[in-house]
């Protein structure tokens, strides 16, 4: 696996966040986070599904399949107009292995077809529907909680040491735990990511992004295919152009939310933005999901599922070094 990570589809995902661009600003929750990208991503999914199945082609399945991320990653589907579901950056996995000449190489070395490592979703233990728990949700969960701030090391390696494989309620695989009050502290530490994922200042400033990117594109500064190269190269090109470089400029200095019920008439740009709201429910062995016994869990999770999203937003930004407000 290690040969292929370091190949020219895997690595362009160096350069590719997992925060959707939400870390070049400058809100507080995410101006101080580390860098966390598609590739760190990817490999953790590959070695967390080789961990569990001991199987090259799942573990390159899940290596794989975030290869057609595009730059800034889920605001294309904003973009796209598909943030709601997010599976409008998905399709052309199979094609981009099939066309790099050192992937099919390495393929062809293991006695391994583009079939068998292009759909990670065939295979349950690296994905699978939510709010079941996968390698990938895993992955990403720990990770963020590590990030966030919200679990050190040894609360996320306690997580991870806890799990195995068992089945779900349909007979298929699943990542399960084997002690209820880890499995419960884990799904309540990941309703703090899920907060995040739909807090004012993320959906704001990938709805931003967006618009910038559509900006770009009508322009002629951006071609479609240009999203699929990487962040710096974007972001390069964003600041040639005078009006998407000023742009991008204030998108960086985004410091703070400001709310309201409805769009003011001060001269901001407001916008109203809805949201994905996704969590994790995972089983524990003999006995079911965690919110089917957990009222902990039950009452988070109706907490989080209530949210309401129709408030509008507007982004203040820092002054330039120059003092000037904005």
């Amino acid at each position: 696996m290690e040969k292929f990570s370091d190949m020219t589809p895997v690595m362009r995902l160096r350069d590719v966040g997992m925060n959707c661009g939400c870390e070049y600003t400058a809100f507080p929750r995410f101006a101080e986070i580390g860098p966390y990208s598609r590739y760190d991503h990817s490999l953790g999914v590959a070695l967390i599904v080789w961990h569990f199945t001991g199987r090259q082609d799942q573990a390159l399945a899940g290596l794989f399949h975030d290869l057609v991320t595009p730059v800034f990653a889920h605001v294309v589907d904003f973009l796209n107009g598909d943030h709601l579901h997010q599976e409008s950056t998905e399709a052309g996995t199979r094609e981009c292995i099939a066309g790099s000449p050192e992937l099919m190489k390495g393929l062809a070395g293991l006695g391994l077809t583009v079939d068998q490592v292009a759909d990670y979703h065939q295979y349950p233990i690296a994905d699978n529907a939510a709010p079941a728990l996968s390698a990938d949700r895993l992955e990403y969960t720990l990770g963020n909680l590590l990030n966030y701030g919200f679990a050190d090391q040894e609360t996320v390696s306690a997580f991870y040491r806890d799990l195995t494989i068992g089945t779900d309620e349909h007979g298929r695989e699943e990542l399960v735990f084997r002690t209820p009050e880890i499995a419960e502290a884990f799904a309540c530490a990941a309703l703090q990511n899920s907060r995040v994922y739909v807090a004012d200042e993320d959906r704001l400033a990938m709805q931003m992004l967006a618009d910038l990117l559509q900006t770009a594109l009508q322009r002629g500064v951006l071609r479609r295919e240009d999203l699929w190269q990487t962040e710096p190269w974007v972001i390069r090109r964003l600041e040639t152009d005078a009006v998407c470089g000023e742009e991008w400029n204030r998108f960086c200095r985004s410091c703070r939310v400001v709310r309201s019920d409805m769009p003011l008439p001060d001269g901001h740009v407001w916008r109203q933005v809805d949201a994905k709201k996704r969590w994790v429910d995972p089983l524990v062995w003999g006995m079911g999901r965690v919110s089917q016994w957990s009222g902990a869990l039950r009452e988070q999770l109706a907490s989080f599922q209530a949210l309401d999203f129709s408030v509008w937003l507007r982004a203040e930004t820092k002054k330039r070094a120059l003092g000037e407000d904005s």
